[in-house]
């Protein structure tokens, strides 16, 4: 299996994540943003985002910059944004919709501004789920067109797939649709249940740890990286079955952050509890210093069994998961089912 290195969960974020507009055309059953066909009032401006972006650049550097949305490809400056990260020395990612906005031309275009890498969602290995969960026919068949069309134009691509009750008994032909991509990534997030996303959707923690499994042993024949996002436990999961080296611990707060279409920065996209706006402070210092981010990466403020537990510098929970069943985003990661040394020896 092929895993990351290790790298401190204080560090500066490997990954910031730009929701450059909340418009798309889309009607995801699960979209974290509630996402609408047009932009929402309040959206940063340019010369807000080229400000922004100047700052991570040198507060960040090297690090990398998701244009993420809604669909990133409806914000007409797109272009420039994407140029002005990568001079102020960001690595730029793009994760577009799959719309009819997304062209040979445009993507070429993004490339030609900066743009290394693609990704694109498949949640279903057939277009009956995955089209259900997008709420578009013929969304599989576009996202598949796209993929394509951009490892064409020598695009590195990225694949995310989301699990669900619905999608979960589907990963492993899931995985040999994502093999047929060749991706150099295949990212799998769990649900979490914000903007349209659904408690009864969500797995259960027994249901999640069958799923982490089943994930490992898939990443052991994939012959490309495979991440999972908003899972920490799956860390866990890897470590128990003996895996030499794990990936790094980059979750909402932890190596990640979340900017939204309207500056106001939070731990992730997942995650909405406000830490500053970019506007009046610097992402970098948000990220720092905010509460919430401080909250996250002190593992003495856990609560639960989480801060007792023998895996919580490895694992920490999901803190996303945690706030969206309960409210407070500190509580035990409610769909993990280890009992920690410390409660069984009591």
């Amino acid at each position: 299996m092929r895993v990351m290195e290790t790298a401190r969960p204080t560090a500066p974020p490997i990954v910031a994540a730009w929701e450059t507009t909340r418009a798309c055309g889309y009607r995801c059953l699960h979209c974290r943003a509630d996402a609408q066909p047009h932009a929402l009032p309040g959206q940063l401006t340019g010369d807000e985002a080229r400000r922004m972006l100047g700052q991570m650049g040198e507060g960040f550097p090297g690090g990398t910059l998701i244009l993420t949305g809604g669909d990133p490809l409806l914000r007409a400056d797109l272009p420039e944004m994407a140029a002005h990260a990568t001079a102020s020395g960001l690595r730029v990612a793009l994760t577009p919709s799959a719309t009819p906005s997304v062209t040979r031309r445009r993507l070429a275009e993004l490339r030609d501004a900066g743009v290394r890498q693609v990704a694109i969602s498949i949640d279903g290995a057939t277009p009956e789920v995955h089209d259900g969960m997008r709420g578009i026919n013929g969304s599989f068949a576009r996202s598949l067109r796209i993929l394509a069309m951009a490892r064409e134009l020598g695009l590195p691509v990225q694949v995310n797939s989301t699990v669900t009750r619905v999608t979960e008994p589907g990963l492993e032909a899931l995985a040999e649709v994502v093999r047929g991509v060749q991706p150099v990534m295949w990212s799998v997030f769990f649900l979490v249940a914000v903007g349209r996303g659904r408690l009864d959707d969500m797995l259960s923690a027994e249901e999640h740890e069958r799923a982490f499994h089943r994930i490992a042993d898939l990443a052991e024949t994939l012959p490309f990286r495979v991440k999972v996002t908003e899972a920490p436990p799956y860390r866990r999961v890897l470590a128990e079955r003996g895996a030499a080296v794990l990936p790094p611990p980059v979750t909402g707060g932890r190596g990640f952050m979340f900017i939204a279409h309207d500056g106001v920065v939070s731990p992730s996209g997942f995650l909405p509890v406000a830490a500053g706006n970019v506007r009046d402070t610097s992402p970098v210092d948000i990220y720092r210093n905010g509460e919430i981010f401080r909250a996250i990466r002190d593992p003495e403020r856990l609560g639960g069994k989480c801060r007792v537990c023998e895996y919580r510098e490895v694992c920490g929970g999901s803190r996303a998961r945690a706030w969206a069943v309960t409210g407070d985003p500190l509580a035990a990661d409610p769909t993990c089912v280890h009992v920690p040394a410390a409660l069984t020896a009591a």
